[in-house]
């Protein structure tokens, strides 16, 4: 019998996590914070006191908050906590890339990753503990399902990361994508709570969602009366690739989908991001750059190419082009005016790169290896 994975033992014998009795307060926004703390704290004005200690100052535990009386930290610690999920592992890369292990209260384990990048960070943050969407790229997906984060799981990772990396201290210059584990739309409620919070941090325009081409979340998202930025996974140019790679397409297939991309109100000056992995002698020759133009049509995007990150789980078929093919693929994109960039690969060594997401001490599905055939 083999030791249980560190991150989920829990104590000397690997027993299960005590369920904390006292209300979650991460992840609410200022009025949710003034309502749940009710009669608790001595005048309103408190609550704000503690909701900037939270975001502002980066404090996760209320005997942190001098500015509040010693009784008053005592009586919310009793009643309340907030919630930033332990770190149970850290993985440098070579690069700047920090990948973060991080264990919530059930034990259940997530990855969250923290890209330096010329003076500003952008964290890759997770939306599930895991996938279902099993697509055939992605080493989450292999690892299978798992449940919806909470808000305050959301939120957490990005609190637990600039506590880890600046104390704290103060606004940070910071990217937000949503593009670890799990499809974001498939959890859009708890995303949508996250975001009224951690908008008070980041602006809009420096958040990203990204989604496998969940048509009736993207709808709803077009909704809402302020929208992060949308990134869609697409990864090949027609029904037939793109349902051997990407299961989620014969629900909701390619028209389908862009349909829905016509239809999203866009600011002046933004556009959708079209993520497009590159997979070798399967999506990316000349004609598929040609076939993806004709696709897109006049939709207003902008095509982020992404040499697929290999990693042993995913198989044999799955490696990238050669540089050449990749800059010949975006060149034809450029010369049909579309603005087309290749994303760099990064913390690849640590297997953080796109892709590359697993959180150990799960049983994978088992359907991976050998599974494509082209």
């Amino acid at each position: 019998m083999t030791d249980a994975p560190a991150a989920h033992q829990e104590g000397a014998l690997g027993e299960s996590p005590r369920e904390d009795e006292r209300s979650e307060i991460l992840g609410l926004t200022r009025a949710k914070l003034v309502e749940t703390l009710g009669e608790t704290i001595d005048r309103p004005f408190r609550a704000d006191q503690i909701y900037e200690a939270i975001y502002r100052q980066g404090k996760t535990d209320f005997e942190e908050m001098t500015t509040l009386g010693k009784d008053l930290r005592e009586s919310l610690g009793r009643k309340f906590r907030i919630g930033v999920p332990a770190e149970a592992d850290r993985h440098p890369s070579a690069d700047g890339t920090v990948k973060y292990l991080f264990r919530l209260a059930d034990g259940a384990t997530i990855e969250a990753v923290d890209i330096p990048d010329r003076g500003r960070r952008t964290l890759c943050i997770s939306s599930q503990a895991g996938c279902a969407l099993a697509c055939a790229f992605c080493v989450t997906g292999y690892w299978g399902a798992g449940r919806n984060l909470t808000p305050a799981e959301i939120v957490g990772q990005v609190l637990a990361i600039r506590r880890r990396q600046e104390g704290g201290s103060g606004p940070e210059p910071l990217n937000l994508v949503f593009m670890g584990m799990g499809e974001p739309l498939q959890n859009l409620e708890a995303l949508h709570a996250s975001l009224r919070v951690l908008t008070e941090l980041v602006s809009w325009r420096r958040i990203t969602v990204s989604t496998v081409g969940i048509v009736p979340g993207i709808r709803k998202l077009a909704s809402w009366e302020k929208r992060p930025n949308l990134a869609v996974s697409l990864h090949a140019p027609d029904d037939a690739r793109r349902d051997l790679i990407m299961p989620v397409n014969r629900t909701y297939p390619l028209a389908d989908l862009l349909a829905a991309l016509e239809e999203y109100p866009l600011e002046r000056r933004r556009r959708i991001t079209i993520e497009y992995l590159l997979i070798r002698d399967f999506n990316d020759a000349p004609s598929d750059a040609e076939a993806l133009a004709r696709l897109l049509g006049d939709l207003p995007v902008k095509i982020n190419l992404i040499p697929v990150n290999p990693d042993p789980v995913l198989g044999e078929r799955m490696v990238p082009p050669p540089d050449d093919r990749v800059d010949a693929f975006a060149e034809r994109l450029r010369r049909r005016s579309y603005v087309a960039t290749v994303r760099r690969r990064r913390g690849d060594d640590v297997s953080a790169a796109c892709g590359q997401l697993r959180a150990p001490g799960r049983e994978p599905r088992g359907f991976r290896q050998g599974a494509l055939s082209w």
